[in-house]
């Protein structure tokens, strides 16, 4: 795909899907009940799709889904409780489902724990919760997103992934000092990876992923860092950062398109370092075929699969 897509940083998740329509698609999008998950929802469900907000806090996100259905009058936004960090829930949440599955947006994440922190499978917390969590879950959805004939698997990255590859011998900072910084990159990197597997992987099935960046956009998200301390000129709001994540998970424009990582609607340049001033683009060691292999057959093994 070498075209200029029509949008762009100012771009939002409506004006991105306008006149799509997205009746009969079966969509997932983890932590949907805040931040840019509900613009993720919100967007999805107005252009018709039946959308299941998987969260961490049902009862909280009811409230959400309540809402968002009365506002777009689509009933078909359902709740169904996920923990990322906790195998069994994603187990639990696998099993349960029973429909074809056109677009799952593995779009929940931590950022910047402040003090190290272990699954009780004694992983590091933000790799657990924002990639090896999705990565079960799409593992096990795999039969259904197959038989939606065309699935779309979308993975919410971050400039994040600039600060540091996947830290392969030492994922879980038992020997390297851990940061914040770190942990956030290190899993963030791995969702670039997540997107490359799959493109690779399940070709066959007709299954395309894809990876982005969603901006700077002040969401609680940035509860452990202070707030968000991006300059306001490049601050997003929440509108216009769920939109690179409903352009890949619906939008026609990007039919086919697989194994990319985008940042503001548009597929992002490879970085030979980390940019000194607005940080944008993609490391090549997150788009690496080997590392992504590499990271397939570690979580594999992570997960007891």
């Amino acid at each position: 795909m070498t075209t200029t897509l029509p949008f762009g940083f100012s771009s939002s998740a409506a004006e991105v899907l306008s006149g799509v329509d997205l009746a009969g698609k079966n969509m997932i999008v983890t932590g949907g009940a805040s931040g840019i998950g509900i613009e993720t929802v919100k967007s999805l469900a107005s252009a018709g799709a039946a959308v299941t907000i998987a969260a961490r806090r049902p009862e909280a996100a009811e409230e959400v889904a309540r809402s968002l259905r009365e506002q777009i009058g689509n009933p078909q936004i359902e709740v169904r409780p996920l923990d990322l960090a906790d195998l069994r829930s994603v187990r639990n949440f696998v099993a349960d489902w029973e429909k074809p599955l056109h677009a799952l947006v593995n779009n929940a994440g931590i950022m910047a724990l402040p003090e190290l922190e272990r699954t009780a499978e004694g992983c590091e917390m933000q790799f657990a919760t924002n990639f090896l969590g999705h990565f079960a879950l799409t593992a096990g959805l795999r039969r259904h997103l197959a038989d939606a004939l065309g699935a779309r698997v979308v993975s919410v990255s971050s400039t994040g992934s600039l600060f540091g590859p996947v830290f392969w011998d030492d994922p879980h900072f038992r020997f390297i000092p851990y940061t914040p910084l770190l942990g956030y990159a290190q899993s963030k990197t791995a969702c670039i990876l997540l997107s490359v597997g799959i493109a690779n992987r399940w070709k066959s099935d007709g299954i395309v992923s894809n990876a982005l960046n969603p901006g700077a956009i002040a969401t609680n998200l940035q509860r452990h860092t202070g707030g968000l301390r991006t300059p306001e000129h490049l601050r997003k709001t929440t509108e216009q950062g769920a939109s690179t994540s409903v352009m890949l998970a619906g939008s026609p424009l990007v039919e086919g398109v697989s194994g990319q990582y985008f940042d503001d609607c548009q597929i992002a340049p490879v970085l030979p370092g980390r940019p000194d001033g607005k940080l944008e683009g993609v490391a090549p060691y997150a788009l690496d075929m080997e590392n992504a292999d590499r990271l397939w057959r570690m979580a594999t093994e992570l997960i007891g699969a």
